[in-house]
């Protein structure tokens, strides 16, 4: 995974549409955000667990890149949580659009 410093996340008022669909529009991707609905904080490694390491790793930084998703690293993990209340606030219903 990458290291702490590389894990720039864009701020909420910076937030794309288009650069959002695009990161919520592969079904893997979509998977995890509904995975990471519920709002609880998550480890990656249980997130997708069926999908190769470099997979995963795509498919979070796209995620992270794209404003979708907040990854924390602690130790040797990264945690994730969904970024529903910059979501919210940037493209109101849209989450739940998507994840209805």
């Amino acid at each position: 995974m990458a290291a702490a410093a590389e894990l720039t996340h864009p701020a909420a008022e910076d937030l794309d549409l288009a650069e959002v669909l695009a990161a919520l529009g592969h079904p893997v991707r979509l998977e995890i955000v509904r995975r990471l609905a519920s709002g609880q904080e998550t480890f990656c490694g249980e997130v997708v667990p069926d999908l190769p390491r470099s997979s995963v790793t795509h498919h979070l930084k796209t995620l992270r890149e794209g404003g979708v998703i907040c990854q924390r690293p602690q130790g040797r993990k990264l945690y994730l949580t969904l970024r529903r209340a910059d979501l919210e606030l940037r493209f109101p219903g849209l989450l739940e659009l998507v994840l209805g």
